[in-house]
């Protein structure tokens, strides 16, 4: 019988971008011309031969692309269960996979003929990636980050200062991501005719979940013809943390078609259920807009936007992308969590046994691979987005041994 598995792999936002019952275009009205002429800009520049081979060549050349796969063959000695491979985003230029998205876009910025570029940041990976193709454009960059994150994240401060960006100091609501993002579009309101906002992750207004998704999505490509090479089949689960999510849905899309593989997004735990101590939008979140998009939101009972908590400043985001939030309805992705503790744990173990540092962003994955790894057996195969490297986490991880009373 001919198989009847829908294929998701073509499917696509509707004409307004709603995925299911989530995504759309919430914006004010000075905003809604610039996203429909940018939504025009982008589906056709991906007509374009011109522009993907320009695109193409800068992810190989400037990028470093493509990234290895990595046999983790100690951590998976150290599980005694399934084999674990890390697809190794924290090899490229910047350090995480955030540059993948910062330079479609920028292609695109200049495409429009746009000259000022305007960003958020988090865990200052997007915005490290932003400057830099800014700076290899010689466009201004304007960057916005909450005064929180640039104090835990001091390092990709200063790597975004000396790329010649404008690093902006976000001093409202909880001074993180969410408050972050609500500046850089009150910015791009008020410069909306010169500025291109490079948003970085998989959220926000049509078309940018799409957006993100299809400049992200090598990632996945490159793990498919990679653990084929490597394996001869596919692996049998794919992990990646989830924060607004454009590495795991970068790193799932290409797998989308195939019912064997199992798609996990993990999200950020913090430090108990409680809301306010975690991020995890699927275990305590609810239906709801935000900042641009309808999705998972966690919010109290009169629909205020409630405070997040992560060790990693990176997945500390209120909402989630609204594809994966789709692919939640839908049962073809799975979303757990994991707690700081665990990921600290989990940080500190690779480094030690593979000899890599990892983000704490992708150390949730880490952990949860862990896991995962001791209840299958040794012919099972996990692979992990290892979504960006540990130097900016340092610091953090100093700051919660003292807390702990270690050294």
């Amino acid at each position: 019988m001919q198989n009847q598995t829908p294929r998701l792999i073509h499917s696509q936002p509707n004409a307004k971008g709603w995925f299911g019952a989530y995504g759309g275009r919430f914006a004010p009205e000075t905003l809604m011309g610039p996203l429909l002429d940018l939504e025009a800009a982008f589906y056709s520049a991906l007509k374009s031969e011109e522009f993907k081979a320009e695109l193409q060549q800068l992810l190989e050349e400037f990028v470093g692309r493509e990234t290895p796969l990595t046999y983790a063959s100690r951590l998976t000695s150290y599980c005694g269960g399934a084999k674990i491979y890390l697809k190794r985003e924290d090899l490229t230029h910047t350090g995480a996979h955030k540059i993948n998205n910062a330079l479609g876009q920028i292609l695109l910025a200049r495409r429009m003929g746009k000259k000022r570029i305007i960003a958020e940041t988090g865990a200052g990976q997007h915005g490290v990636a932003t400057a830099t193709v800014a700076a290899r454009f010689g466009m201004e960059c304007v960057i916005y980050m909450g005064k929180v994150d640039m104090e835990r994240q001091a390092p990709n401060v200063q790597r975004m200062r000396l790329l010649g960006a404008k690093v902006v100091a976000v001093v409202a609501g909880t001074q993180t991501l969410k408050d972050a993002v609500s500046e850089a579009m009150r910015d791009w309101v008020t410069h909306v005719n010169e500025s291109y906002y490079l948003l970085g992750s998989a959220l926000g207004p049509h078309p940018y979940p799409t957006m993100v998704r299809e400049f992200q999505k090598i990632i996945g490509e490159e793990t498919r013809k990679q653990i084929l090479q490597k394996e001869q089949r596919l692996p049998d689960e794919l992990i990646a943390c989830v924060g607004g999510g454009s590495n795991a849905i970068g790193f799932f899309y290409p797998f989308l078609d195939d019912p064997t593989v199992a798609l996990t997004g993990v999200e950020a735990g913090g430090r108990s259920g409680q809301l306010g101590d975690h991020a995890a939008r699927f275990s305590g979140g609810s239906l709801g807009v935000l900042q641009g998009t309808q999705t998972f939101i966690l919010q109290d009972q009169v629909g205020q936007i409630a405070t997040t908590h992560s060790v990693s400043a990176g997945l500390d985001y209120a909402a989630v992308g609204p594809e994966h939030a789709w692919l939640h309805d839908i049962h073809r992705a799975n979303y757990t969590f994991v707690r700081d503790q665990e990921a600290l744990e989990a940080f500190h173990l690779l480094a030690r046994i593979e000899g890599i540092i990892p983000a704490l962003e992708s150390s949730h994955a880490i952990a949860y691979a862990i896991r995962r790894a001791r209840e299958l057996s040794p012919h099972q195969l996990l692979a992990v987005n290892l979504s960006g490297r540990g130097d900016k986490d340092l610091n953090t991880v100093l700051e919660e041994e003292l807390k702990n009373g270690h050294r």
